[in-house]
């Protein structure tokens, strides 16, 4: 073999593995992602949504050019959510995404080994979806929607709108982050002297039920856990406490934009946001195993000056300087 076709040759084989690598950094990812308890037209989803494509984007993951994503919505319904991830597991994702701890589970059940992400989840060492927060150990880590601690903040939040009340129906689940989170309002409740009435979540039928007996009563006043299944009702919810007259305090910013009185939550859309970011670091190699759960750092106070109206209720000027947004 003549010299330079050596060289030529020697060069062409360097070179190989730069090619295999570039048409591997360009060839198209796919994503699944398992929405717990929201459908594809909720206004809530589609900010969320919206958010977290455009957050991959900054990141140079565009959908449709460096990404396919197959979504599936699960609506509240566990079983549902299981058959739907088996359906985006069958799809060979690189990574999955998932919203709410009960398609984290979900998609769990379905695969140990794929990459899953979640965003809003509550209590993901309770309900045994990672083993620790700093080291989560498995094939999934993502991101909390909430500190139990909060739950405190909800009740006092609640006597400082409305003063009067002592009783205090809380529409809560019952998987473990909602034991949590009820746990600490009746760890300050005396404090506050209030008492506490927990009402489970059931359908919507059953929570009118629930809510139209309570009142019946004087005083009283409503507190709406984080769980995802609350938002699949909350137009009955904010219905309820309007018909009914409860002061309520709600998870979600979305509650008081649909008429709700106060909420104090974080932005639900800033947990999709940051898990862009872990869906990069994943498709560049990073394993979910070492990459820690992250709890929210930061809530926003909401208020409906509307609805405060409509219920007779006085904002306190110290509360309305404190909100970070007022709708009135």
């Amino acid at each position: 073999m003549r010299r330079r076709e050596f060289i030529t040759l020697l060069g062409g084989a360097a070179a190989w593995p730069l090619t295999a690598r570039a048409q591997q950094r360009e060839r198209m990812r796919r994503m699944g992602v398992l929405v717990g308890a929201l459908a594809a037209d909720d206004p809530e989803w589609q900010s969320r949504g919206t958010a977290f494509v455009q957050a991959l984007a900054q990141l140079g993951w565009i959908e449709g050019r460096d990404m396919r994503i197959d979504y599936r919505f699960g609506l509240s319904n566990a079983e549902r959510q299981r058959k739907l991830a088996a359906e985006l597991v069958a799809l060979g994702p690189d990574v999955m995404l998932a919203g709410g701890a009960t398609a984290v589970a979900a998609a769990q059940t379905a695969t140990r080994t794929l990459p899953i992400v979640f965003a809003n989840v509550v209590d993901p060492v309770g309900n045994g979806l990672v083993a620790s927060l700093a080291r989560p150990g498995g094939n999934a880590t993502g991101f909390m929607s909430v500190e139990f601690g909060l739950s405190s903040k909800w009740l006092e939040l609640l006597k400082q709108i409305a003063p009067s009340v002592t009783r205090v129906m809380v529409i809560r689940t019952v998987n473990t982050g909602d034991i949590g989170q009820f746990g600490a309002m009746q760890a300050v409740a005396p404090r506050f002297g209030v008492e506490l009435m927990p009402a489970a979540w059931r359908d919507a039928g059953g929570m009118e039920r629930d809510i139209a007996a309570f009142a019946r009563g004087s005083n009283n006043g409503l507190i709406v856990t984080n769980a995802g299944t609350t938002q699949t009702i909350r137009e009955v919810i904010i219905r309820l406490a309007a018909r009914h007259r409860l002061p309520a305090v709600y998870p979600f910013r979305g509650f008081v934009a649909e008429g709700g009185l106060i909420s104090y939550a974080i932005d639900q859309t800033e947990g999709y946001r940051l898990a862009a970011g872990y869906v990069d670091r994943i498709l560049k190699g990073e394993k979910p195993a070492d990459l820690p759960v992250q709890a929210p750092t930061r809530y926003e106070l909401v208020i409906n000056l509307k609805t405060a109206k409509a219920l007779g209720i006085e904002v306190p000027a110290a509360l309305l300087a404190r909100a970070d947004e007022v709708i009135e």
